[in-house]
């Protein structure tokens, strides 16, 4: 199975290094010097990587064959694929591949139908899984242990338990302050 684990980003110095956007949570894996990894568009692959290094918080590879600033912008925007294993499991026993999760059915706690995982976004702060509701619509779900209390791969679920007002529209009053405006607002 191929997978998607970064996208090469600009080029750095003149000495044929780029900087890359890792979309993986195992780039020492993925992305250590000797891989070789597929490329999308296709036409510049593959690619084996030569050296890496992290430079300012951002990883950065050289790759063979590339040797200069030109050569190395020639590359800007191309996403690396490596070939897994899809029997491959991530070394955590809470952690999971993207493959893994997309389609699984998001359920409530009492079974109720929510939809099914379509993609999977990587923002800074957590992951959201995008999940396509029975009508068509879409609702982001954190994927945080306070809302998602179970994986099952083998029966293809995910088991979630939603605050109030984040897959519906029956929201809880926050505050006391707000509840007593409420209150008031009512006499």
């Amino acid at each position: 199975m191929q997978l998607v684990v970064a996208r090469i980003g600009r080029a750095h110095g003149i000495k044929g290094e780029v900087t890359v956007e890792v979309r993986t949570d195992e780039p020492e894996l993925r992305l250590g010097p000797g891989a070789v990894l597929a490329t999308d568009p296709a036409s510049v692959g593959p690619l084996t990587i030569e050296t890496g290094r992290v430079h300012s918080g951002r990883l950065l590879l050289r790759f063979e064959g590339v040797r200069d600033r030109t050569g190395a912008e020639a590359l800007r925007n191309t996403l690396l694929i490596a070939e897994v294993d899809p029997e491959e499991l991530p070394e955590e026993e809470d952690e999971f591949y993207d493959h893994q999760l997309m389609d699984l059915d998001v359920v409530l706690e009492d079974g109720t139908e929510v939809g099914r995982i379509t993609e999977i976004s990587h923002l800074p702060s957590q992951d959201l899984f995008i999940v396509e509701r029975p009508d068509g619509s879409e609702v982001m779900i954190p994927f945080v242990g306070e809302i998602v209390v179970e994986i099952d791969l083998e029966e293809q679920k995910a088991v979630i338990d939603p605050p109030p007002g984040l897959i519906d529209d029956r929201a809880e009053i926050a505050s006391t302050r707000d509840a007593e405006a409420a209150a008031e607002g009512d006499a």
